[in-house]
């Protein structure tokens, strides 16, 4: 998306937005001859073996490796749960981030299992952002200042991140998001987030309609479709993806809510999401339709919808394993065995 420069804040990031790296091919090509000489028939791994080439594009790596992967969750609450559109009251935000620092937490139990990193990332929650139907999420130099903020999750030497969020209403204002950038109607991106009933989801849909509404004709530049119907861990996330791809991290993206912060980056350039993994298809109707129409397909389809980033949790250790089967593997000449060839 061409952007006019306007001396607002939000200049750098659609300037970093048109400046992204690309793939490292040659790193590619290494792999695909390497994979024909494990001690295996070819194709055998599957979705595997396109793993690996994906980590040696982004890594800029022949061999590519996991030694520091790090789950990210960012935490934000919302303005719009004045409007009685989830179950919980924000305060729920607030213990289960203590829960994640006590070790209580599914995400906990994931990144144990599979040797992962964890950090929150907590996004002034006792300052909800704006509620949509009434006023602006967030100011334009509010919402460019939580995007650099969420690109600190990639400092530190990290070599994968799986991005996930933790926020009472997020839901409601990721289908905001959706709403806004990609139009239909309301109830198209609508789900029932944390336990909503039917009439509880219409009513989630009602309030969308009137946010999204309320900015009409505001909504060209995704960044404002972001500030304006967005939260804190959303540009978090976005912000986060961003320095991503300018530092060579690939990404491993959750459920809806992530899925929301990384379509804002997609409205703007569809390849800007040509270094993320889409880990898995919660159970989320909407988050389904959301990448079949970004044209992206899912690792795995557990039926879950926790958040959290426990979804791309468990997409990374398919990942680690991935990149591990493809170093250690013997090829047929380290076995002096005889290939089909």
């Amino acid at each position: 998306m061409l952007h006019t420069p306007t001396g607002l804040p939000f200049d750098d990031i659609h300037s970093l937005s048109s400046d992204m790296l690309g793939p490292d091919t040659a790193a590619v090509k290494v792999v695909r001859e390497r994979e024909v000489q494990l001690m295996k028939p070819a194709g055998l791994f599957g979705r595997m073996e396109e793993i690996v080439e994906w980590l040696a594009a982004w890594h800029g790596a022949e061999r590519p490796n996991i030694t520091r992967p790090l789950v990210a969750i960012f935490a934000g609450n919302h303005g719009v749960t004045d409007q009685k559109i989830a179950p919980f009251p924000r305060e729920v935000t607030h213990q289960m981030v203590a829960n994640f620092a006590a070790g209580g937490a599914a995400i906990n139990q994931i990144c144990i299992a599979y040797d992962l990193g964890l950090k929150v990332f907590e996004l002034a929650l006792d300052m909800p952002t704006g509620d949509i139907t009434l006023e602006y999420a967030m100011d334009e130099k509010t919402c460019a200042a939580t995007m650099a903020y969420g690109m600190e999750a990639v400092v530190g030497g990290i070599d994968l991140l799986a991005i996930g969020d933790m926020g009472i209403g997020n839901t409601t204002i990721a289908a905001a998001i959706m709403h806004g950038l990609f139009g239909g109607e309301a109830r198209d991106w609508v789900g029932p987030g944390t336990g909503m009933y039917a009439a509880g989801v219409a009513h989630k849909a009602e309030v969308i309609a009137r946010a999204v509404e309320r900015n009409a004709g505001s909504l060209k530049d995704p960044l404002e479709v972001l500030r304006r119907l967005g939260g804190r861990e959303i540009a978090a996330m976005a912000g986060a993806i961003l320095a991503g791809r300018m530092q060579r991290v690939p990404v491993i993206v959750d459920g809806y809510v992530a899925t929301s912060a990384v379509a804002v980056l997609y409205a703007m350039d569809p390849s800007a999401l040509d270094h993320c993994l889409f880990g898995h298809v919660s159970a989320e109707p909407v988050h389904r339709c959301a990448l079949e129409m970004m044209g992206k397909r899912p690792l795995l389809d557990l039926g879950m919808r926790l958040g959290e980033g426990t979804g791309a949790a468990m997409a990374m250790g398919i990942v680690k394993a991935a990149a591990r089967t493809h170093d250690g593997m013997a090829t047929f000449a380290d076995a002096g065995v005889s290939d089909n060839g």
